[in-house]
């Protein structure tokens, strides 16, 4: 089904002078299936100045458009004036902001062969649209100069190729095409390959597969002798595209240049070589061959030892996205090394016009002049392309071009730990790096263990994995840029392999210590000594509580529970993550009074604030209790008051302590002695009441000892 979109125009008097003119159209796609396949269509709508200085367009018919720009009579005739244009949304529905086109392109070379070709301002894309505003006004705001005549505003539908379209819907068909159906294009004679580059060629989007209509440009391309330098560009425009419309916005940019007057440039092919997406899709430009130096119709003076690089967007305000600075250097570095070209270096170009750049540089035609390898458009020519961020930016894409690698930096390195300086490992290793030049540059990483490769990894990798030998190691990264400069190896890491655990010089163990004593928390000394022939990093206790100490500690004041044994796992770590774990049980007991052995006189007395609920008191000089047990360590309890008097301590026959039990405070189930043993034996822990003067009596709570 055919639908036709009809324009309405009125015209706009500005206040200086000038012409302005606004066009609404209706929507072009037929159903609700989505986008049918269409060719690319270009048609213009004029821009009339009468004598009496009122600028109008005339209600005309057209459709919807993505890409537009203004041309005029003369290709080497500049546009002394502003022109700024605004669209209609076809999604939206909405107008957007006024919008300024470049309008200082460069001219033609051979325009005066050119039959046709107009003067022209950059290419807008402005995304599916299909309404349109124009005015431009003279920079002066006068209008005494008269604009150039045939002022068109050019409108350009990018179509939808077979491989974009949703469905296969019947095309849409419009009475005034000015551009014909894709045709498969006439065999020429085979191009012999260019000459190999030096780095690899990066992935490029052939014209076909972006969908070029090669009728569009019928003339046979012409080559340079070689390629010295690229000039990079931006096509302006805005920003806001997705990367699945590149593509389109290729497709519209070679209708916009090769459309025949006055629907377009009248160009014989579009201007760049190559054009990048902000995604990084590199896509062939100017037809001939990606590999062969290509006459392009980029940089006015200088195409004729150069190639024309084109990010796509407007780069101003904003530099371009890294993905964009990446494939840049990708294809300028591959195109470059065809020639043996370091894109970092400087060259000498012919100019082929007599000009001025736009730092006011002055070049005569015939005469030689140096260039940067990668230059911008304005080193060459007066235009403020590429903008001012992306201009800013060309020092980036020289040095990922050229390499070295830069910015390589050891980032971290897993299965070791850092203690100090040194990284401690059992020998499996991960080190991780990163670059500020993109991976898609670099040829390989080298991993160097004592300055010999180890492992080889390609340049988009960012880790790499080795074992060490036991001892000590130097450990460093090296980057090899595709050209083959290779970065200095980074600043060398020690590491040293150890695969032997500590050991428990002293091995974990419980004892007795003062304090109170209750039935599940007798106070104990958890005591050990761990060592390591390197390094030791920690101990845990794992049961039957947890905790970690330093590699200094050697004990720690816990509780027991009575009556029951209790595992104490201990677990030694090194630095390099090997451990030794030790395990000893160990069950405190408590003996009452009444196991012990009596001599003299003895009371019994009945408290809950006593162990077991009960204690034995005397007063009685040389009174005696005399405990007998299998252990390694012992504690005496008591309780304690101002009253209290003093007793003797004998181990095993022996006398070794006065005890005092007075104390300002009553307390009870008080452990006021202890003695502890290398290991276990049978020993005779006996007190005596000495009969203190005026305080003889003594209150005994019981024995502690550990099993």
């Amino acid at each position: 089904m055919k639908r036709r979109a009809w324009l309405t125009l009125g015209a706009v008097v500005l206040g200086g002078g000038g012409i302005a003119g606004y066009a609404v159209a209706s929507p072009s796609t037929d159903g609700a299936g989505g986008p049918a396949e269409r060719p690319v269509k270009v048609y213009n709508l004029g821009l009339k100045a009468p004598e009496t200085g009122e600028r109008e367009l005339p209600r005309t018919e057209t459709k919807q458009f993505s890409l537009l720009g203004i041309s005029w009579t003369g290709a080497t005739k500049k546009l002394d004036g502003k022109a700024q244009v605004r669209t209609r949304s076809v999604d939206t529905d909405t107008w957007s902001s006024w919008q300024d086109l470049e309008t200082d392109a460069d001219p033609v070379e051979d325009a005066d062969e050119r039959a046709g070709a107009r003067g022209a301002s950059e290419p807008l894309w402005v995304g599916p649209s299909d309404g349109v505003e124009v005015q431009v006004v003279h920079e002066d705001g006068t209008t005494s100069a008269g604009l150039p005549s045939g002022l068109k505003v050019n409108l350009v539908d990018p179509g939808v190729t077979a491989a974009e379209a949703d469905a296969a819907t019947e095309p849409a068909a419009y009475a005034e095409d000015v551009t014909p159906s894709p045709t498969a294009p006439s065999p020429t004679a085979t191009t012999p390959a260019g000459p190999a580059s030096n780095v690899p060629e990066p992935p490029i989007v052939s014209r076909a597969d972006w969908g070029a209509n090669e009728n569009l440009s019928p003339d046979p391309s012409e080559y340079n002798a070689d390629v010295k330098a690229v000039f990079v560009h931006h096509t302006a425009g805005s920003n806001d595209y997705t990367c699945a419309e590149s593509a389109s916005i290729v497709r519209a940019i070679y209708a916009y240049h090769t459309a025949p007057a006055p629907n377009g440039n009248g160009w014989n092919d579009l201007g760049y070589n190559f054009l990048v997406d902000k995604c990084g899709t590199i896509f062939e430009g100017r037809k001939g061959g990606v590999d062969q130096p290509v006459l392009g119709a980029h940089t006015y003076g200088w195409n004729r030892e150069s190639a024309g690089i084109a990010v796509i967007g407007e780069y101003t305000a904003a530099g371009a996205s890294n993905a964009a600075l990446t494939s840049v250097a990708r294809i300028a570095a591959w195109k470059l090394g065809q020639y043996g070209v370091d894109p970092a270096s400087t060259v000498q170009l012919k100019a082929g016009a007599t000009q001025k750049n736009l730092a006011g540089t002055s070049f005569t035609s015939g005469t030689s002049y140096p260039f940067s390898a990668i230059s911008g458009h304005r080193d060459g020519y007066a235009t403020e392309c590429p903008g001012n961020s992306l201009y800013g930016q060309l020092p980036t894409i020289r040095a990922w071009a050229a390499g070295p690698v830069q910015g390589l930096k050891v980032t971290s390195l897993t299965g070791a730990t850092l203690s100090g300086s040194t990284y401690w490992t059992k020998g499996a290793i991960t080190v991780k790096w990163s670059t500020t030049t993109p991976g898609s540059l670099i040829s390989k990483f080298e991993l160097l263990v004592d300055g010999n490769v180890v492992t080889t990894v390609p340049g988009t990798a960012t880790s790499a994995n080795t074992t060490l030998a036991a001892g000590s190691h130097k450990v460093a990264v090296r980057a090899v840029h595709q050209s083959g400069r290779t970065t200095p190896p980074t600043t060398a890491l020690t590491v040293v392999a150890d695969t032997t655990a500590p050991v428990f010089a002293t091995t974990p163990r419980i004892t007795l210590r003062t304090g109170t004593v209750e039935t599940a928390a007798v106070p104990v000394t958890l005591g050990w000594k761990a060592t390591d022939a390197q390094a030791l990093k920690q101990v845990n206790l794992v049961s039957p509580t947890t905790a970690t100490f330093g590699p200094t500690i050697t004990s720690s004041n816990r509780t027991a529970k009575s009556g029951a044994a209790s595992t104490w796992s201990m677990t030694a770590y090194d630095v390099a993550g090997n451990t030794r774990t030790s395990s000893p049980a160990f069950t405190p007991l408590i003996l009452q009074e009444t196991s012990a052995t009596k001599s003299g006189t003895w009371t019994s007395r009945s408290s809950s604030s006593y162990l077991g609920g009960k204690s034995y008191s005397s007063g009685t000089k040389n009174a005696s209790l005399t405990w007998t047990f299998t252990g390694r360590s012992a504690a005496w309890v008591v309780s304690r008051a101002s009253t209290s008097g003093q007793a003797y301590v004998y181990v095993d026959g022996t006398k070794v302590a006065t005890v005092d039990l007075k104390s300002s405070t009553t307390k009870y189930r008080q452990a006021i002695w202890t003695k502890s043993w290398s290991s276990s034996a049978q020993h005779k822990i006996k007190i005596v009441v000495v009969g203190t003067s005026g305080r003889p009596t003594i209150t005994t709570d019981g024995l502690v000892y550990v099993k």
